[in-house]
């Protein structure tokens, strides 16, 4: 008897997608793939503010209230936590590999501990390191799951 290369990873993810058979499947796969490389993005645009703006307050002397505001940091934070939430722990349900959730909630940790200090250079290398680090668990989640999706044993 053949086997879906779904039920090769999760069972339980096998009966539950199976049981819903009145959507395609791709559609799943491909929602889970379009969260990890959203917050790849995300991960990017904030180490990019983070750069950005130490080069425009320190050089040019403008912009300090808005760049450095508590409150883009705390919804930075927010944003990452939903998106990485949802597509590695929907992955790691999934695919059933711990690497993704701890990398990305290392990360997740080093820009939380950004919130805990003061602006400057310390702020920007924990977020750098933190978003980094939950870049890469989004990588991981999305090549774990490609592995699960055409049956690869981890």
């Amino acid at each position: 008897m053949l086997q879906s290369p779904l039920a090769k990873c999760d069972n339980v993810t096998y009966l539950a997608i199976t049981a819903m058979s009145n959507q395609p499947s791709s559609i799943r796969p491909s929602f889970r793939r379009r969260l990890d490389q959203t917050g790849i993005w995300l991960s990017g645009l904030c180490a990019l503010h983070c750069v950005a703006t130490i080069a425009i307050v320190s050089g040019l002397g403008v912009g300090g209230q808005f760049l450095l505001s508590p409150e883009i940091h705390r919804f930075g934070l927010a944003i990452a936590l939903v998106v990485a939430a949802v597509a590695i722990g929907w992955g790691a349900l999934r695919h059933r590999q711990a690497a993704p959730f701890v990398v990305a909630m290392m990360g997740l940790t080093f820009m939380g501990g950004a919130l805990a200090v003061p602006h400057g250079m310390q702020e920007a290398v924990l977020t750098i390191i933190g978003v980094a680090l939950v870049s890469i668990g989004h990588v991981l989640n999305l090549r774990h799951a490609r592995d699960c999706d055409h049956g690869v044993k981890a």
